[in-house]
Order: structure tokens, then sequence, then C-alpha cells
């Protein structure tokens, strides 16, 4: 049957599935289109199962026969899920990084949403039904005396009672309930509650997971003239959109123009979403909003659970948590009235979305989201990204800077230490160890930072040259001495740590050092002073984070060993010597990225240094002392080496002068992926304005057994790139079917390794 002359109104229902297009549905029996408004989750069939999906359009004419239609078998909610802003911005970013509408929907629903749980919380209510009164009136439950205690409790209150009103009252009724109700004497309801309160959690009150109301007890300390300024001239943008970067040392006050600016959008009955890279290691900046800001505040990350995270939605959609804190998914966070975005650390890798699903970048999403809502967004950093600093130049954000304050210490003296020419133990130099001897007795803390945990990388048989494999991956396995393990950090595989050669029966030995061994040589260094060690080993749970955090904020530890976690926000006022291990890390790496990440870590950590009133001192260890990056880093800071990294990148035509997508494959195959990329060029339309470069093998081409492959695609412009994705993609799409292979398409990635 020709579709065309069918005038059949159908709803498009877009499923968590990896299709682009949404699939036609019938509404169901005996409801009219009209009552199924878009936004809203219906349960469709599916081949032979049922699934969940979101009517994202109505449409006058069907995609598919007629005789293929079949109808909407339930309509979950009563009004839209997601509002039309929201919606937008879904859209958006499907588009954006050529992502089914579904896939990037669920990604923007908790889990149990997903699952069709109720949008908003539900009370259980128990009521005695007609035939209930009449058995109360006949005494028929006279032989039962708990069910006749429940029957006679509920018929006293026609409207009904709640599950905690029932046992407040008859603390064991649930099996009088059963029984009542499988006579048919009492009914059970669950009534919908404007929010839901949220599920106790111990962790809430650390500024953890969970949702927890605040109301103003800290007050707002006096800010200086440029902080004054920052919050005036964001303020001042207040109901129009204004992207404001803003940029200070560490310590110079951040964070307390976003509280100033967050209160005063409250003020006026908006709200507000702040996003940081990792809200588990940040617990003095959640405590510190919940003390400041007089509402409710929803905190949302990928460590909550399933319940923890359906509670902070509902608690922000319905408008009771009017500020939300969250990582990169938050960006999703369905907030009314939305007037404020943060986005802290802005520079920060965190917020893209590295593996599975949509590949998107949070802080490019909430620009979006702020630029449709028409509001203002603030990115935060003391090292904002290159394609940052590059649209402050081009104009396209205003920029903010936060000196040093008064009471602040001077910047930090930073210094390079030669390698080449001291004497070095277990990667600790002569002149580290004296510069930690004389903090130590100033008295002083000492942060050491090593962004590689465990013990050492390698461990080696110094009679066959033996190197203990990942069986997984082209990698090898990291010496986790205190738990006697070897690990893989990409993988996750772990064997028992061997004494003895696997291949020869010789000793081994590890090779190199981690936080373990690091630690292990300072107590052996300085075995008078507290030592304590802070990464994803040491802290794994939140409350083992906090411990550490207050043993460092006490001063009880007086040496602090570290990886990147120590980055993340912390604010330690008595470390006054920072030290850098292993600086010369990025330096070679492949990455175009590298060194920025590279410049942004160590200008962030030596932040660390010198925070209250005495000038702090950075010692960065490195085999190349004369390397530019690290020259520009000592001669002009992180702004010196910012100017110079921008014209090598205009020169390379790399973002931001440029625009990147890439295909990654991987196969259980050898070959599979780079066949598959190969097949893919093939396939690619001739265009003048983009390039194509590989495919080539990953930089670790073997991964959890799985071989990887990658192709570039490049071009000077957003447009031409897009339009030859949308193009090619579909082709890509039917050989990837036929291939049976894994890939995923990556839209401005920030590695291409």
């Amino acid at each position: 049957m020709d579709n065309s002359a069918v005038a059949l109104s159908v709803l498009r229902v877009a499923i968590d599935a990896p299709l682009r297009s949404p699939f036609d549905y019938l509404p169901p029996p005996g409801v009219a289109l009209a009552e199924v408004p878009l936004g809203v989750r219906v349960r469709v069939p599916v081949g032979r199962r049922e699934a969940i999906g979101m009517v994202v359009d109505h449409a006058d004419r069907p995609s598919v026969s007629v005789a293929a239609l079949k109808a909407v078998h339930q309509v979950l909610d009563a009004a839209p899920l997601l509002d039309n802003a929201l919606m937008q911005l879904l859209r958006w970013t499907a588009d954006y990084y050529h992502h089914p509408l579904g896939e990037v929907i669920a990604a923007a629903l908790p889990k149990a949403l997903r699952a069709g749980a109720p949008s908003a919380a539900q009370v259980e209510c128990w009521r005695a039904s007609t035939a209930g009164r009449q058995a109360l009136a006949a005494d028929a439950a006279r032989r039962a005396p708990s069910q006749r205690a429940l029957l006679s409790l509920l018929a006293a209150v026609p409207a009904g009672l709640t599950s905690a009103d029932i046992l407040a009252q008859l603390p064991h009724w649930r099996a009088a309930a059963s029984a009542l109700l499988a006579r048919g004497w009492i009914e059970r309801l669950l009534i919908g509650v404007a929010s839901g309160a949220p599920p106790s959690s111990p962790r809430a009150a650390t500024g953890a997971p969970g949702v927890q109301g605040a109301h103003g007890e800290g007050s707002a300390p006096a800010l200086s003239e440029a902080q004054r300024a920052a919050v005036s001239q964001i303020d001042a943008s207040a109901g129009s959109y204004a992207a404001w970067v803003l940029q200070g040392a560490t310590g110079s006050g951040k964070t307390e123009v976003y509280l100033q600016c967050a209160a005063r959008t409250l003020a006026r009955g908006g709200s507000v979403l702040v996003l940081v890279p990792e809200i588990g290691l940040t617990p003095q900046l959640v405590q510190r909003f919940r003390e400041r800001l007089d509402v409710d505040i929803a905190v949302l990350h990928s460590g909550l659970s399933d319940a923890e995270r359906l509670a902070a939605w509902r608690m922000a959609r319905a408008g009771q948590a009017r500020a939300v804190l969250g990582t990169r998914s938050a960006v999703f966070a369905p907030l009314p009235q939305l007037a404020l975005i943060v986005v802290d650390e802005e520079h920060d890798s965190s917020y893209k979305q590295h593996d599975g699903g949509c590949r998107y970048s949070a802080r490019d999403l909430a620009l979006v989201r702020a630029q449709q809502a028409g509001i203002p967004v603030v990115l935060g950093s003391a090292t904002p990204g290159l394609e940052t600093l590059q649209n402050l130049i081009d104009a396209r954000y205003r920029g903010l800077t936060l000196p040093r304050r008064e009471d602040q210490a001077p910047a930090p003296r930073l210094a390079l230490i030669d390698l080449r020419a001291h004497t070095v133990r277990q990667g600790l130099s002569t002149p580290v160890i004296d510069a930690m001897r004389r903090h130590l007795s100033a008295p002083g803390q000492v942060l050491v930072f090593i962004n590689r945990r465990g013990y050492a990388p390698t461990l080696l048989c110094t009679a066959c040259g033996w190197i203990a494999p990942c069986h997984a991956c082209d990698a090898r396995l990291t010496v986790h001495r205190a738990s006697g393990q070897l690990r893989c950090h990409h993988c996750g595989a772990v064997e028992a740590l061997p004494q003895r050669c696997l291949r020869c029966g010789f000793a081994v030995k590890p090779v190199g050092q981690g936080t373990e061994r690091v630690e292990e040589t300072l107590r052996e260094l300085f075995p008078e002073q507290a030592l304590i060690r802070l990464d994803r080993d040491s802290a794994a749970r939140p409350e083992q984070l906090e411990a550490i955090i207050g043993s460092v904020l006490s001063g009880a530890a007086r040496i602090l060993v570290g990886t990147q976690m120590v980055t993340k926000g912390h604010h330690f006022p008595g470390i006054s010597l920072v030290v850098v291990l292993n600086a010369d890390q990025g330096l070679f790496s492949t990455d175009f990225r590298a060194a920025e990440r590279l410049a942004q870590t160590i200008v962030q950590v030596a932040g660390r240094a010198g925070r209250e009133r005495h000038r702090g001192e950075v010692l960065i260890q490195t085999q190349y002392p004369e390397h530019p990056l690290l020259q520009s880093l000592l001669s002009g800071g992180y702004a010196g080496f910012a100017a110079t990294a921008l014209i090598e990148r205009r020169a390379a035509q790399w973002p931001p002068f440029g625009r990147l997508a890439l295909v990654r494959a991987s196969t259980r195959s050898r070959d599979g992926a780079l066949e598959f990329l190969a097949a893919a060029r093939q396939l690619a339309p001739d265009s003048g304005a983009v390039r194509l470069l590989g495919p080539v093998a990953a930089a670790m081409a073997r991964r959890a057994d799985r071989y990887h492959a990658q192709l570039l695609i490049e071009s000077a412009e957003r447009g031409p790139l897009h339009r030859f994705i949308d193009d090619w993609l579909p082709q890509v799409e039917s050989l990837a079917r036929a291939q049976r292979v894994r890939y995923a398409l990556d839209v401005d990635p920030v590695d291409i390794q």
C-alpha cells in the first residue's frame, strides 16, 4: 500500500536502541492522538518483547505500511516527563554527536525511570473497601483479631491511611493486610506526591550522594574588589545568554563567586545547576553549597544508588531542589526556571563521555543549554582549556580574572630539578629530600605528587628480562605490593604477585615508582613524620576520602602522597611544599592535547602550595629541564604556555583552529578493526573540505582482549565536517552490522591516541 495516500496519524517513539529513526505506533485503543503529548513515556511492543520509549513527534502519515503498525500498550505519564527546553537540548545532542535520540534520552534519565517507575514519588495508602465495611459490620473477622484490628483502623478513616500511619499503630500489620487484600476487604493505592523525600543516606551529611536541605547557616565572607566585580557582571547578565570565563589562581575565590551568584539567582526565584568534574572528590565544595544556600540541594552522579538518583531527580523536576550539583550527566537535570549554570574546573577531561553511549561533552552542552534558555553560564578554572581561551580572544566568551587575594601568599616559587645532575633514591632527588626536611622543620606540610598509583609500573626478571604482562592487553601489569597483587589498570585483570619469574624461576623485582613505593621510601626517610596516601586505592570509599582529607586539614598528617585526586578542588592550607615527581610523562606523547593536560596538571597541583600567608615552593623533577613546555611555564606561567601552544595549534590546524571527529572500532580478531575502518573509508563521499587520516591501530592496540583501531576525520570548519558525517554514517552503520564490529563516533575527541 502507498503510505502517501493514507491519512493516518501516528506517534513517533524513540526507544533505547542504536537506531536513528523513531518507531511509528498507533495510540492505545480508545485514546486519541492528542491525548498522548510529546515527552511522555510509553510502553510499546518491539518484536516479541516490550520496551519503554518516549513520544518525540506526531506524524500525519506512517513511515511503514499500515499493516505493520502496532498500538502503544500503555501511556506511563499523564504529563510530559521532560519539558520542551530539555527535549530541545536532547535533540541538539543527538544531532551534533550523530547519536540515536532514544539512547540520548535514556542517558538523561535515571535507570528506574527507564524501567517504568513513576515520574513522581508515590506513597502507599490503604483503605477499607465497601465489602470490607460490610464484613466489619457483620463481625466477619472476629476469629482473626489482627485482621479485625486493621480493618477497624482503616474503616475509621474513609480516605485511607499511609503505610507509615498504620505502622505507628499496628507494628505487625503486613500479614493481616495480605489476608484482607486477598479477600477484597481492603484496597492498596499508590498516591503521587508533588515531591518525594529522599531515601535516608548516612553519606548525605558529608556532602556525598543524596539530597539534603540547607538553610543558610553559613555567612558570606567579604568579597575582594575583583570578586565583587565578577559577581556584579555575572548577575547583571541574568535573563540573557552570556558565557563568562572566571579565571583565577587556586585559592583566589572562584567558589565564593559561584555561591554569591547562585544566592542572587535563587532569591529571584530561579534555579541553579553546578557541574563539577568528580563529586566524590569534592566533599568540601558540596558542603559549602549546602551550608550557604537556603534551598534544598540535589546531588546527581554515577556513585548514587538507583533509589538515591531517582529521589534527587524527582526533587529537581518538582522544583523542590532548586539547586543541583552534579557530574557530567547532571547537565541533563530537569530544573524548572533554570537561570544559572556553573561549570567548575571547566578544563577537566572528566566532562567528556569517553566510553559507551553518546560521547558528549558536558561542558559544551552546558553552553548550549544556557544559550537555548537565554541564561548566563560561568566556566571557572585556574587553567582554562585552549578552546576556551581562543573563544575569549574571539570575543565569543567574556573574561573575568581573579588575582591572588590580598590575604593570600604570593604565587609559589617554581623550580626545575634536573634529575641528570643529582643522586636519586627511589625517584626522589637529593634537592627534593633536602627541601622536604626544611619545610617539615618550619613546620609545614609537604605534598608529593606522582600520577601513578600502585607500587611500581613493572615487575621485571633480572635474569631473563621477563616483564609481567597483561594477557588481555598490550600493557604491563602494575605491582600492588600492599595487596600482594598484579593489576592491569586498563582492563581490571588481577593476578597474584609472584616471588619468582614465571618463565625462568629467578628472582623478580619491581621497577619504577608508584604512590605505594614513594610512600614506603618517604617513611624510611622521615620515620618521625606522619604520612598519608591519597589515591583510588586508599580512598575507594567516601568515608576513607573524608578521613584522609581530615587528617591533612588537622595537621595530623605532615606528608601527603597523592595522584591527580589531590588537584580536584581540595583546600589544604598547611601545605608549603609541592613536589612533582613524574613531570616528563606527557612531554613526548603522540596526543596533541598531552602538553596542555600536563601544563594544567602542574599548575593545578602547584596551586596546593602556600595557600595562606606563607609563600609556597614547587619543585618539578625532570630529565628534560630545557623542554619548551617546562620553560614556558616557569617564565610565563600558564598564560605564557597557552599563548605558545595556541600558536602551535594554529600552525598545525588542530583544535580550536580545526574540527575533528574520530571513529573508534574494536573486534576480537587482530586485523578486523583495521579492515572495517579501511572499508568504511572507501565508502566516504568525495569532499574537498574534509580529510580522512588512517586507519591506524590505537596506541594500545589490544585492550580487554579486543583489538582497537581508529580513523580520524578533520576539517577546517564545523559545517562541512557534520555534513560529511551525515552522508557517510548510514553507510558505515550498514557495514558495521554486516561485519559485527563495535564502533563509536567521537565528535570533538579530547584524545586521539
